[in-house]
C-alpha cells in the first residue's frame, strides 16, 4: 500500500511541476531556477565539513568524492586529529580523489559513515588506495578544480591519473554514477569495502557480497563505529557486464570452514570478510559510458532492489539529475529573496541547500526500516529519518523546519517517538544515526523539538505520547549525570564533567517539558519541571558575576577560569559564552548577572576582548576562523548570544552585530563556513537572521528580530498562504532598524510571533544609517 502511495505521490508531483511549467510558460515567465545560485563548494575548506557531491533533499544516499585516508589512531594508539579534518571525506585542499562513497555526514564535528567507495581505474589492477606493499601508486586519482563541477543533484570530476570522466547523480535511495573511460581492455570499476570515515582497525565487522548475475551484485556490511551496530545493504547494477570479477582480503582468515576448498579470489560469486576490497573488469570503447546504479537500504538487499526498481528503473542518467534538480529547486523556492549582491544571493541559497541535507530519509519505499532494537519495523502514518544531531539542530535547524518544512518536521518527531519506542532505556534520541543512538552530547533536546512544534501547532503527531516520551527520558538517572541533578538540583562538577554546561541544557530542556504539560493540562508534570527548569541558579557564582562548576558538598570549584574551553565544567566554551545559556527566562538571567546596564557591557567585552591560543588549543571545535573577540560563533552554544541586546534595552546593538558576523562568518566561498555547518544548524542560523529574526528560545512563539540581511523575501508557507519580508532602505550601511511592521501594525517589543508569520502578509523593516531604539 504505502509504495502504491510513494508511486501516486509521484506521478502528482510530476504533474504539478509540469502545470507549473505549463503556467511559466503560458505567461511567458521562464520557471526561476534557483538551484543555479547554490554551490555545493561553500564550506568544504578546513573546517566546514560538508561535502560536493550529488544527493536528493534530505536524500539516503548521499555521493560524493573522499579525498583521503586517514585512519582514526596513529600506530601507537593515540588520536589521530587529521582525521577530523575528513568529517565529509572531503578537502578542497586536496588533490587526489580515492572513490566515490554513498553516505557522508554533513557538517558534523565527529564522523562515520564513508559506505560502499566505488572507484573506476584503467590499466594494471591495483587495491590498495594510497600506495601498494611495495611502495608503487595506489588506485587513486589526481584531479585539478578546474576539471571538476557541482550543483544540486550533479558532481563530475576529470580523474586525470586514467583520463576517465566521473559523472554522479542520486535518488533518495539510490546513487547513478556515470563514467566515460578511454579505450581499454583493462577496464575496472572497484568497490572498497575497507574504506570507513574515522577507520579503525577493528570498525568493519562484516562484510558480505553475492554476483548474482553478470552485472548485478548484492551484499551488505556491518560496521562499530560512531554506531556501534550500523548495517548497510546495498545492490549495484552495471549498465553492461563485466567479463571478470574477484576481490582481495586484507584481514588474517583464522577459520574459514571449507570455503577453503575453492579459490575464491577470482570470478567466485560469494564474498564474505571482515576488510576486502573487490573488482569487476570490463572492456571499454573509446569515449564508451559505464553506468552504476547503486541502491542502499536499512533492511536488506531485496529492499535495495526494490528501492532501485522504484526510484531509477531506467538507465537515462540525465532524466534522474533533472528529477532530483527539479526536486532541489522546489524545496529552494519555499523562500525567494532578492539579495544586495549575488554573493549575498549565492550564500542563502546554499546555506538552504545545506539545510536540506539532513536529518535524512531512513526506511525502504515500503516502509520498513531498521529500529534501534535492530528489529524491522514498517513506518505507519509517517516517514522514517535518521541522523538527529540534536544538541545543534534544537536551536534553529528544527525551527526552521517549522516554517519551511512543516510535514517533515511532523515526519522527523514521529521518527524521535519511534526512537524511544524501541529504545531499551526509553528515552528520546540524544544524538542518533543509522538504527544507533550514539550518545553524543549533552542535554534532551528532542524535547526541545516536541516543545516548539507544539507551541507552533506544527503536526499531528500524538501530543500526550510526546509529553510521556520526554518525562520518561528525563528520568533515567544513569544518563550523563542526570540523576545527580534531579538530586542536588544542580549537576556537580566532581561527579559528572561539563556539569555547568549539563545544569543549564537540563533546566532548559525542563522548561520545554513544562511548556508540553501545560499545554494538555498536566499540571503535576508542569509544576515538576517548571522547578526544575531553575535549577540553572544554582550554578551561578554572584561572587564573580558568572555561572560556575559547583561541588557535591555545595561549594563552588576552586581553581576556576573564566576564560578557559577546557575543563571548567563547560563543553565546547567558557564561561564568558556558554554561562549566557538561560533561553527560557533571559529576563531573570540579566537581572541576576547584574542588570541591563551590566548585561550590555558584559556583551560588548564579550565581542571585543581578545582569547588567548592557550584557552582553545585543547578543542577541534573551537578556531579562530569562527572567532570574535570572545564570541564563537564556530560553534553553537552562543548562536543566541547577538540577539540578547533585545534585552538589554539596546535592539540596536543585536543588529550591527548580527549583520556583522553575517558580512565576516559567512561567503560565497569554498571558505564560506566559519566553523562545521554541523548538520545544517549553522546555515539556518543565517537563513534566520538574513530574514530578520531568530528562534532564540525554541518551545516559545516568539522569534528575536535583528536586522535583516535580503532587500525582500518571499516565504511560501504550507498553508498556501506567503509572509512577504521587505526592508526599505536596505544598504550594506544601513544596518539600524528604524521601525519594523507586521501588516501594518508596529512591533514594539523587538519580538515577531509564529502566527504573525503563518498568517501570511508583510513584514517590513525600515532599515537606517543611525541606531534607533523602539
Amino acid at each position: 500500500m504505502k509504495k502504491r502511495i510513494l508511486l501516486l505521490t509521484c506521478v502528482l508531483f510530476l504533474n504539478s511541476c509540469s502545470k507549473e511549467l505549463e503556467t511559466h510558460k503560458s505567461s511567458n515567465k521562464p520557471l526561476p531556477d534557483f538551484t543555479k545560485y547554490v554551490n555545493p563548494f561553500i564550506g568544504t575548506s578546513k573546517m566546514g565539513h560538508v561535502f560536493p557531491g550529488a544527493t536528493a533533499p534530505f536524500g539516503m544516499v548521499q555521493l560524493s568524492p573522499q579525498t583521503n585516508f586517514e585512519t582514526m589512531f596513529r600506530e601507537d594508539g593515540s588520536y589521530n586529529p587529521e582525521t577530523y579534518e575528513y568529517c565529509a571525506g572531503y578537502q578542497y585542499r586536496d588533490t587526489t580523489i580515492l572513490g566515490f562513497a554513498h553516505t557522508n555526514f554533513s557538517g558534523t564535528g565527529h564522523s562515520d559513515l564513508g559506505d560502499m567507495l566505488l572507484m573506476p581505474t584503467v590499466g594494471d589492477l591495483v587495491l590498495d588506495p594510497i600506495e601498494t606493499p611495495d611502495g608503487n601508486k595506489g588506485f587513486y586519482s589526481v584531479f585539478s578544480h578546474e576539471k571538476e563541477e557541482a550543483s544540486p543533484a550533479y558532481y563530475q570530476v576529470a580523474l586525470d591519473s586514467y583520463e576517465i570522466q566521473a559523472e554522479l547523480t542520486a535518488s533518495e535511495r539510490v546513487g547513478f554514477h556515470q563514467y566515460t573511460f578511454p579505450e581499454s581492455a583493462d577496464a575496472h570499476i572497484l568497490l572498497d569495502l575497507v574504506y570507513n570515515v574515522y577507520h579503525h582497525d577493528n570498525k568493519n565487522v562484516w562484510t558480505f557480497l553475492r554476483v548474482e548475475n553478470d552485472s548485478l551484485v548484492t551484499g551488505y556490511r556491518q560496521t562499530k563505529g560512531w554506531a556501534r551496530t550500523k548495517k548497510v545493504f546495498f545492490a549495484m547494477q552495471f549498465s553492461k557486464a563485466f567479463k571478470s570479477y574477484g576481490h582481495k582480503k586484507y584481514n588474517k582468515e583464522i577459520y574459514d570452514g571449507f570455503y577453503r576448498r575453492f579459490n575464491q579470489s577470482e570470478n567466485f560469486p560469494e564474498m564474505a570478510g571482515k576488510d576486502l576490497r573487490a573488482y569487476f573488469n570490463f572492456d571499454a570503447a573509446e569515449g564508451e559510458k559505464i553506468k552504476v546504479k547503486f541502491a542502499l537500504s536499512p533492511v536488506s538487499t531485496a529492499g535495495a532492489l526494490k528501492n532501485m526498481e522504484v526510484e531509477i528503473p531506467h538507465w537515462d542518467f540525465d532524466k534522474t539529475r533533472e528529477e532530483t534538480r527539479a526536486k532541489w529547486n522546489k524545496e529552494l523556492s519555499k523562500i525567494e529573496v532578492t539579495t544586495l549582491s549575488e554573493a549575498d544571493k549565492t550564500t542563502f541559497y546554499t546555506a538552504m541547500y545545506h539545510t536540506n541535507l539532513s536529518p535524512i530519509l531512513y526506511e525502504d519505499v515500503d516502509g520498513q526500516y531498521r529500529g534501534l532494537d535492530q528489529n524491522i519495523h514498517l513506518s505507519e502514518g509517517f516517514t522514517n529519518y535518521t541522523i538527529f544531531s540534536l544538541w545543534d539542530t534544537y536551536r534553529a535547524l528544527h525551527p526552521l523546519f517549522n516554517i519551511t518544512q512543516p510535514e517533515r518536521n511532523n515526519d522527523m518527531i514521529k521518527s524521535m517517538l519511534a526512537h524511544h519506542d524501541e529504545s531499551v532505556h526509553k528515552m528520546l534520541p540524544i544524538w542518533s544515526h543509522y538504527a544507533n543512538e550514539n550518545w553524543c552530547m549533552i542535554g534532551y533536546h528532542a524535547t526541545s523539538v516536541i516543545a516548539d512544534a507544539m507551541a507552533k501547532n506544527v503536526g499531528d503527531f500524538d501530543p500526550r505520547r510526546a509529553l510521556q516520551a520526554s518525562v520518561n527520558t528525563a528520568h533515567v538517572r544513569y544518563f550523563d549525570g542526570l540523576g545527580e541533578y534531579i538530586d542536588y538540583h544542580y549537576v556537580p562538577d566532581d561527579l559528572s564533567h561539563s556539569s555547568v554546561s549539563k545544569t543549564l541544557e537540563y533546566a532548559y530542556n525542563d522548561w520545554c517539558i513544562a511548556q508540553m504539560a501545560k499545554r494538555l493540562g498536566e499540571d503535576p508534570v508542569e509544576k515538576e519541571f517548571l522547578k526544575r527548569s531553575e535549577y540553572y541558579k544554582n550554578v551561578y557564582d554572584p561572587g564573580i558575576g558568572f555561572m560556575r562548576p559547583k561541588l557535591a558538598d555545595g561549594r563552588f570549584r576552586e581553581n576556576f577560569d573564566p576564560m578557559d574551553t577546557h575543563g571548567q565544567g563547560f563543553i565546547e566554551g567558557n564561561a564568558w559564552n556558554y554561562g549566557l545559556y538561560v533561553p527560557q527566562n533571559i529576563e531573570d538571567m540579566v537581572e541576576i548577572m547584574g542588570g541591563k546596564e551590566r548585561m550590555t557591557e558584559r556583551l560588548d567585552s564579550l565581542f571585543t576582548m581578545e582569547i588567548e591560543e592557550k584557552y582553545i588549543e585543547k578543542h577541534e571545535d573551537i578556531t579562530r576562523d569562527g572567532i570574535i573577540g570572545n564570541y564563537v560563533h564556530g560553534n553553537e552554544p552562543g548562536h543566541h548570544i547577538p540577539y540578547l541586546y533585545n534585552w538589554t534595552g539596546h535592539p540596536e546593538k543585536t543588529q550591527s552585530r548580527v549583520r556583522m558576523i553575517m558580512d565576516n562568518m559567512y561567503g560565497p566561498g569554498v571558505e564560506g563556513l566559519c566553523g562545521n555547518d554541523d548538520a545544517g544548524q549553522m546555515s539556518a542560523w543565517y537563513i534566520f537572521s538574513s530574514l530578520g529574526f531568530y528562534p532564540v528560545t525554541p518551545g516559545s512563539t516568539d522569534y528575536a528580530l535583528g536586522s535583516p540581511l535580503v532587500k525582500e523575501a518571499i516565504i511560501h508557507l504550507s498553508n498556501g498562504k506567503t509572509l512577504s519580508i521587505k526592508a526599505i532602505n536596505q544598504s550594506k550601511e544601513n544596518v539600524y532598524v528604524k521601525s519594523v511592521t507586521v501588516n501594518g501594525r508596529i512591533l514594539e517589543d523587538n519580538l515577531l510571533s509564529h502566527q504573525d508569520i503563518v498568517n501570511g502578509g508583510e513584514l517590513v523593516f525600515e532599515m537606517s544609517k543611525q541606531p534607533n531604539i523602539f
